[in-house]
């Protein structure tokens, strides 16, 4: 059964020209993008929609990162997009990634690691909601 998922191709990727690179790599493992658009974060936008984390210590960090350039939100369809598109990204860190996932090809660190994915179902409805009205998506 298909599945969505949310993904962002971040900063640090749109800066150093690899976006298209990227989504090649995601359509050729078969995911559909049923949505994608090109913004910049606004810092209260960045910091909604990393709330999760709020309390962590590179929560900072990560929204000023995440507001230094424009970033590439989708929504992607595939069976087992969830899982699929976790083990295709790679480790967080790309030193510890396999070869061949966008991290290991296109990731400099673990803080500028390319590439954003939903980790549960429940974070994908969010993530997309986020991001997406419905109608924009078909």
């Amino acid at each position: 059964m298909s599945q969505r998922t949310f993904s962002i191709i971040k900063p640090d990727a749109v800066r150093k020209g690899d976006t298209a690179a990227i989504l090649a790599v995601i359509e050729k493992a078969g995911f559909k993008i049923l949505g994608i658009k090109k913004i910049v974060l606004s810092k209260a936008q960045a910091e909604g929609f990393y709330h999760v984390h709020s309390a962590r210590p590179f929560f900072n960090d990560l929204t000023t990162f995440m507001t230094s350039g424009p970033i590439f939100p989708m929504v992607l369809e595939k069976d087992n997009a969830i899982a699929d598109l976790r083990k295709l990204m790679g480790a967080t860190n790309p030193a510890n990634a396999e070869d061949g996932t966008i991290r290991k090809l296109f990731a400099a660190s673990i803080e500028e690691n390319a590439i954003h994915g939903s980790d549960a179902e429940d974070t994908a409805a969010f993530e997309i909601g986020y991001f997406f009205a419905g109608y924009e998506l078909k």
